[in-house]
C-alpha cells in the first residue's frame, strides 16, 4: 500500500489536492502527517524526499513529488481515473490543473487556506477579483461544455477538481460572493464525503501556523466548535 507524506490538513492546500484525488477514486494509501512551520519541520521532510516539500507519494521503491506527478503516478499504478475520458475534455482539465499549479498567486497569498476559521465578506483587491473571475469563468466553461455527467468540473470527478479543492475552500472561508453556477460547484466539493473527512481532521489538530492566521477578526472559529 503506498504512503502519502503530507502537511497539516488545516493550512496544506497541496497535501489536499492528491490526498483528496486518492480517497475519491477509491485508492488505498497510509498517511504521515509533518506539521509545518516547526524547527524540524524540514529535516523530517527531507527524509522522503528531496525536494523538501509535502506532498510525497512513496509506492514501494517508487517515490513521487508535486501534486499533478502524484496524481499521475496513481492513474498509471492503479489505473485509477484520474482524467477525464474525453479527448477535448481531457486537453483542458490538463490545462485548467496546469494553470492552478502556476497561477492565482494573488488569491493564494491574500485569502491562505485555512479550515479552522471564516471570515467577513469583503474587497480582498483588484488582483484578487480577477484571480476569482478567471476560476469562475473556468468552471462556467468547464461546466457548460463537459458537465453533463455529473456535478464536477467535467462531470466525474477528476484532477482537475482535486487541484481547485483548495481554491474552493478559500472562497468559503473569506466569504467570497460567486454567481449561482460557481457557487454550486464549491458546495459540490465542500460536501464531499472525502472533504469532510480532511476537514474534520484539520479541526482536531493542534498546530497553528501564524503566518496563514489572517490577521483580522473571524466571525466563525470552528476549532473551537470542534
Amino acid at each position: 500500500m503506498p504512503t502519502l507524506v503530507i502537511a497539516n490538513k488545516c493550512y496544506s492546500s497541496w497535501s489536499l489536492r492528491p490526498w483528496l484525488l486518492m480517497k475519491q477514486l477509491g485508492v488505498a494509501f497510509d498517511e504521515i502527517v509533518i506539521p509545518l512551520d516547526l524547527p524540524d519541520t524540514k529535516q523530517k521532510v527531507l527524509k522522503h524526499s528531496p525536494a523538501g516539500k509535502v506532498p510525497i507519494l512513496i509506492d514501494g521503491d517508487v517515490t513521487v513529488w508535486e501534486s499533478i506527478s502524484i496524481m499521475e503516478h496513481v492513474g498509471e499504478a492503479y489505473g485509477a481515473a484520474v482524467w477525464p475520458e474525453d479527448r477535448s475534455a481531457r486537453a483542458m482539465a490538463r490545462s485548467v490543473a496546469a494553470e492552478m499549479h502556476a497561477g492565482f498567486s494573488a488569491l493564494r497569498s491574500a485569502c491562505p487556506m485555512n479550515l479552522g476559521k471564516k471570515y467577513a465578506s469583503r474587497d480582498r483587491g483588484e488582483a484578487v477579483a480577477r484571480d476569482v473571475a478567471r476560476f469562475s469563468a473556468i468552471v462556467r466553461e468547464a461546466r457548460e461544455r463537459f458537465g453533463a455527467g455529473g456535478p464536477f468540473l467535467f462531470g466525474a470527478f477528476s484532477a482537475a477538481d482535486a487541484m481547485y479543492a483548495p481554491l474552493a475552500t478559500r472562497l468559503d472561508t473569506y466569504s467570497i460572493t460567486l454567481d449561482v453556477t460557481t457557487r454550486a460547484y464549491v458546495d459540490t466539493i465542500l460536501s464531499l464525503p472525502a472533504f469532510q473527512e480532511w476537514r474534520s481532521a484539520a479541526l482536531k489538530e493542534e498546530w497553528i501556523v501564524p503566518a496563514d492566521e489572517v490577521d483580522e477578526d473571524a466571525i466563525e472559529n470552528y476549532r473551537k466548535a470542534a
